[in-house]
């Protein structure tokens, strides 16, 4: 069955809003507490962190995109799927990601274990901008040539890791197995 481009509009945007209610039945702010909605926001050590459209990890979500891309094209060599589908199925990930993120045990793991000590989740703002991100990094994936792709993830791991002393990679290590000289050296020490 071939989905028609209005049908995977309406999944996706399906799929967007019941993130966004999921979050906010949570109990997750719309916008930051402080009240207003910043494009980026600069300071990782702050009760802002992740409640605004940007912030340090939205790179982190355009890396999800050219994953999730590469991934879901390599299983379509097996299960046929057109983009759209595979789209679809990028966005499901990445939104139960989010919702899964933002519970209060993986909250409470992301305080106990690395250096986010001020994360309180996402605001849905930032959680839906997290998905917005994952899909433009899916469809610039299927656009750029592998090298490129591979070089701007890269290179996006590279700057933000030195920039804050954390990104995708780092995170992933840190949540999984979160290491005590890695942590030290994210803490400046």
């Amino acid at each position: 069955m071939q989905l028609s481009r209005r049908h995977i509009v309406l999944i996706v945007a399906g799929i967007l809003a019941l993130q966004a209610i999921v979050l906010y039945l949570m109990g997750h702010p719309l916008i930051c507490k402080c009240g207003t909605v910043k494009l980026w926001h600069f300071d990782v050590e702050s009760a802002e962190n992740s409640q605004h459209l940007f912030d340090w990890y939205s790179p982190s979500h355009l890396i999800h995109g050219f994953l999730f891309y590469w991934l879901l094209t390599l299983a379509s060599r097996y299960v046929p799927m057109s983009f759209g589908l595979r789209l679809a199925l990028a966005v499901a990930v990445e939104a139960s990601w989010e919702v899964i993120e933002n519970t209060d045990f993986v909250i409470n793991h992301y305080r106990e274990a690395t250096i986010s000590l001020d994360y309180y989740g996402d605001s849905v703002v930032n959680s839906v901008s997290d998905t917005l991100i994952m899909m433009a990094g899916f469809y610039l994936a299927s656009r750029l040539p592998v090298w490129l792709t591979v070089s701007l993830a890269l290179g996006l791991e590279l700057f933000v890791g030195v920039a804050i002393r954390d990104n995708l990679t780092l995170n992933i290590l840190m949540f999984v197995w979160p290491i005590d000289s890695v942590l030290h050296w994210q803490q400046g020490r």
